[in-house]
């Protein structure tokens, strides 16, 4: 489940991700295209969004705070999640 303002972090793009958007507060993306169906939904939400992000699944832990900036296509763990 999410909570309002999440970070989705997704391996690849699927139309199933799409109603998880409503109310999250962006998307990374390991694989996929400006043109995948997640990230066309994300952009008309007006959320934003990190495309090709490698081993975002790895390296972003449940729970971590993270920066994204979809303009120079980074994301950052600002705070790791307690373990």
């Amino acid at each position: 489940a999410t909570e309002p303002g999440d970070i989705l972090v997704i391996a690849s793009s699927s139309p199933s991700w799409v109603p998880l958007l409503v109310g999250a507060g962006g998307v990374v993306l390991e694989r996929g295209s400006a043109l995948s169906h997640l990230v066309v939904a994300a952009r008309e939400l007006d959320l934003p969004a990190v495309i090709g992000c490698t081993d975002a699944m790895t390296a972003i832990r449940s729970g971590d705070l993270v920066e994204i900036d979809p303009t120079a296509g980074t994301v950052r763990v600002l705070e790791p999640a307690p373990s």
